[in-house]
Order: C-alpha cells, then structure tokens, then sequence
C-alpha cells in the first residue's frame, strides 16, 4: 500500500522554503499541475555542471528522490536534455532550480 500523496504545489512551495531558510537561490522554472504533478529538482553547481533529481516512488509506494544521468554529477547540457525529455513526456512535471555551488540536497524523503 503507498504512503498519502501530497498536494504538489504544497511539496514544491515547501521546498522552496527550505531552501530559502539557508539563503539558497532557488525559484520555480516550471509550473506543473498543482494537485498531481511530479516534481524535478536541478541543483546548478556551476555554470557548467548540475545534479537533477525527480521525486518517484520505491516497490512499495514510498516516496522518495531519484539521481537521474547515471552519474553524481551532469554536465549542464545533459541535465538540459533530460529536464526537456521529462516535461515532453510528463506535461504536468514541475522543475524546481537551485543555485547552490555546494550541491545541497534539501528535501524530504529518501534517495532511491
């Protein structure tokens, strides 16, 4: 049985709060639907390199972040491609960007 979903809206507002408390730049780039969209999170390291992470969900339903390019860090060229890919393929997908040299990771939830 999976866990409760939360509004995304309401994740994404709450992330940008959490970034917001560290002084963190963060803003939201891409607006999805406000009940049931997914979100996708690049923290921009550099001007040439990032980490992008989406929200999925384990066997059992629980929610958490997956590291997406296969690798710690992307370079900003493919961090690009696979944001494109995602909203192509999901039109109610939020992105949410980061600036943050440090790559930190703020949200709730495990990495899967």
């Amino acid at each position: 049985m999976s866990e409760p979903r939360l509004k995304a809206r309401i994740l994404v507002q709450a992330i940008l709060r959490r970034y917001d408390q560290e002084a963190i730049p963060a803003y939201i780039r891409r607006s999805g639907d406000p009940d049931a969209g997914a979100v996708m999170l690049k923290v921009a390291l550099g001007p040439q390199e990032a980490i992008l992470l989406s929200q999925a969900r384990d066997a059992e339903g629980r929610a958490g972040w997956l590291r997406l390019g296969g690798q710690e860090h992307l370079d900003e060229a493919a961090a690009e491609a696979l944001i494109e890919k995602a909203v192509h393929r999901d039109p109610d997908l939020y992105v949410i960007e980061v600036e943050d040299a440090k790559g930190r990771i703020l949200v709730e939830g495990r990495m899967l």
